[in-house]
């Protein structure tokens, strides 16, 4: 699968399938290799075990690496490494919001027309 590039590029990567016992220090070492980093984040609740954020200080650095380290192997576990997109985050969040509102105006049409 090739990497995406151009306007949807960011200097932003969500970084998935990381093992559990990864540290920041290991991501550095890395993700250094590539550019400046600005900061990795990495996920320690339970939903996001395993993930991290990695900002490099500009889009180039964040290319090469999203091209060397898609499927790079650490500790037998292959990595996904894509763009993040934060008004993609919000659109998703965005529509599960509608969801459920519309679901509590139809429960709330049910409940009206029994009375």
């Amino acid at each position: 699968m090739a990497p995406r590039s151009g306007a949807e590029a960011s200097r932003i990567l969500f970084v998935r399938n990381l093992p559990f016992k990864a540290t920041g220090e290991d991501l550095y070492k890395i993700f250094g290799r590539y550019g400046s980093l600005r900061q990795i984040r990495m996920g320690n609740s339970k939903n996001t075990k395993g993930t991290a954020f990695v900002v490099y200080n500009d889009v180039a650095a964040a290319k090469s690496a999203m091209e060397a380290l898609t499927g790079f192997s650490v500790e037998q576990r292959y990595l996904v490494v894509l763009y993040f997109h934060p008004s993609k985050k919000r659109a998703a969040t965005d529509l599960v919001q509608k969801r459920e509102e519309v679901e509590q105006l139809r429960e709330q049409l049910r409940m009206a027309q029994q009375t």
